[in-house]
């Protein structure tokens, strides 16, 4: 009997494609491509063996989900951006509607961080953000992904770079999001997972150019600058290893939530 395929579930956004790209051409791995707050929900649900999700979802599922060492989004620079109409106020106040990018991203999760006051907030898929801020829908939107390298060219302007807003609060990189295997799949398999998808990521260091058609088939910014600076961004030596500074960061993520009542 063939057993039964591993699933595999991660986001259109380049610097999944790019760290996943060799590992979803294997014969076993039956791949699963969603935004990530659709991930987030499913994980919820513990629909699939191997997920992305942001560490908001995973600090509410880690009891069912194994974190794992590679491929995680977290750093410095690369944090979400509180963004208005660049003829706005700058200044958002507790009324302010917010548009954000699901209720488990970890953009939401900063957001309440920052401004515990601002309980209007709206939640739609991060690519209908900037529409929701334009058309006066939202006073203001919570980015992630592409939207920080066109933001300015679209005519918005940053309220607050919530990353630059984590690193000052706590010195510590941003954790944004994480791959995490079911942890009934047994430890054995887990590793072995890590270390498949370990090699995945060495692959695309090593030959980037052999992931550009399949991170360009599934991207929401077409231009390869903007492709490129996407990866540079959040592909990092953290997606190789967390580490300790990574580890520290996502305890660090942990407590402040917990201190919050949001978790």
């Amino acid at each position: 009997m063939q057993a039964s395929p591993i699933t595999v579930a991660y986001s259109t956004c380049p610097n999944d494609t790019f760290i996943f790209c060799r590992l979803a051409k294997d014969a076993d791995i039956e791949t699963h491509l969603h935004d990530v707050e659709t991930l987030n929900r499913w994980a919820m649900e513990h629909k699939f063996d191997v997920t992305k999700l942001s560490f908001h979802a995973w600090l509410l599922v880690q009891d069912q989900y194994e974190l794992l060492q590679v491929g995680a989004a977290l750093g410095r620079g690369c944090g979400p951006l509180v963004i208005r109409k660049s003829d706005g106020d700058v200044a958002l106040s507790a009324e302010s509607v917010v548009a954000v990018p699901g209720e488990f991203t970890t953009a939401h999760l900063l957001l309440r961080l920052w401004r515990p006051d601002i309980k209007n907030r709206i939640f739609m898929p991060f690519d209908q953000i900037m529409d929701a801020v334009a058309s006066g829908e939202a006073d203001a939107g919570v980015i992630i992904h592409e939207g920080r390298f066109v933001y300015k060219e679209r005519g918005f302007q940053c309220v607050q770079d919530l990353g630059v807003w984590w690193e000052s609060e706590t010195g510590q990189p941003i954790p944004l999001g994480c791959i995490a295997v079911r942890k009934s799949l047994g430890k054995e398999r887990i590793t072995e997972i890590e270390q498949r998808l370990s090699e995945s990521i060495r692959a695309a260091f090593e030959n980037p150019d052999s992931t550009s058609g399949y991170v360009k088939q599934h991207a929401q910014e077409l231009e390869d600058d903007v492709i490129r600076e996407h990866i540079k961004t959040y592909v990092n030596e953290f997606t190789i290893d967390l580490g300790d500074e990574g580890r520290a960061a996502i305890q660090q993520l942990q407590q402040l939530a917990r201190s919050a009542g949001i978790i």
